[in-house]
């Protein structure tokens, strides 16, 4: 009895690079395919058909959609690189108002945990303000330490402030411009069921090639993870399982 097979299964992916790896979901996957082609060499002699042919290099390839953003998973499949605690956040529009008198200034609320400015406009027409480094005029403005500072001439002016500012909450990964030939390696389990049935395949070494985020109006984010698969050191490439008995 053959097997029918139905969505996209569960992926499993295991770091093989480092000792003592650990299994990661790659995050309620939404598509995953391997592939596998090979190139061919045909050998003919004065006639149109060839006489033989036979099998050389193959080529092997997969691809990884998921419905939702793992750190760990993206970091063991393609960056391969080291997470630190903390995160960063962004502050949109937050509104504020230039003081009547001096100092004309506008604390933001995470000033405490400040990180970078983002621009600010008014509020009236949103239009931008022009970041100076001391001593705004109208229409400008300096920053330090989560501090705005306006032009008398903006005096009660209602302003929009975007910024970042960092959380203790969450972890972040710096990717960092490693030397060439520094490649994570992972192994990826693959399985899926239908009407009592399963199917398992394992691909025993696998590198991942291209990271995609794309987003998009008025729908997910859906992450891509491309990668290749090759032999392991024990000279395997993939194992498949079948329920069914031959």
């Amino acid at each position: 009895m053959a097997l029918a097979v139905f969505g996209p299964g569960a992926v499993y992916l295991t770091r093989t690079d480092i000792a003592n790896g650990t299994p990661i979901n790659i995050g309620f996957a939404q598509e995953f395919s391997i592939d596998a082609s090979y190139n061919t060499k045909q050998l003919f002699g004065q006639n149109q058909y060839p006489l033989d042919s036979a099998r050389g290099e193959a080529k092997t390839s997969g691809k990884i959609k998921a419905a939702l953003v793992s750190g760990l998973a993206i970091n063991a499949a393609f960056f391969g690189q080291t997470f630190t605690t903390g995160s960063l956040l962004m502050a949109i529009a937050e509104p504020g108002t230039v003081p009547a008198m001096t100092t004309y200034t506008v604390t933001v609320t995470h000033s405490a945990n400040y990180d970078a400015d983002l621009g600010v406009i008014y509020s009236a027409t949103g239009l931008p303000f022009t970041k100076v480094a001391s001593g705004p005029t109208v229409g400008q403005y300096s920053v330090a330490a989560g501090v705005y500072t306006f032009a008398a001439a903006d005096a009660s002016a209602a302003v929009l402030i975007t910024y970042a500012y960092t959380a203790t909450g969450g972890q972040k990964l710096i990717v960092g411009n490693q030397p060439i030939g520094t490649t994570p390696t992972f192994q990826l389990d693959y399985a899926t069921s239908h009407k009592g049935l399963t199917y398992y395949i394992r691909v025993f070494q696998a590198i991942s090639s291209k990271f995609t985020q794309q987003f998009k109006l008025s729908d997910y984010m859906i992450p891509e993870l491309d990668f290749e698969y090759f032999a392991n050191a024990a000279g395997n490439v993939v194992e498949l399982s079948f329920s069914e008995v031959s």
